[in-house]
């Protein structure tokens, strides 16, 4: 990924639209990344990995409530602590 200042940004930035299709610009003020550009495909990628992460999310959560519901009065009342005892004490 190319990292240009946000003054070279300014002044180049037919170039750096042309590099973005190449690959990711990041662009700096001050030494800190302010802005990124990306190419159009690049950004239809990102937003579909969001997409799928947030379905992703839902169906996990899905799955631990289904999971949770079928624990056992007594393991419902485990705490954090005694899990991790029982952890080292099978190790």
């Amino acid at each position: 990924m190319r990292t240009v200042t946000s003054v070279e940004a300014q002044n180049h930035f037919g170039e750096l639209l042309d590099n973005a299709q190449r690959e990711p610009i990041t662009i700096t003020r001050r030494g800190r990344p302010v802005a990124f550009v990306v190419s159009p495909q690049d950004m239809r990628d990102l937003q579909d990995a969001r997409r799928k992460r947030g379905t992703a999310v839902v169906e996990f959560e899905a799955y631990f409530a289904k999971a949770d519901a079928m624990l056992t009065t007594a393991a419902r009342e485990l705490t954090d602590e005694d899990v991790t005892r029982m952890v080292k004490e099978s190790r």
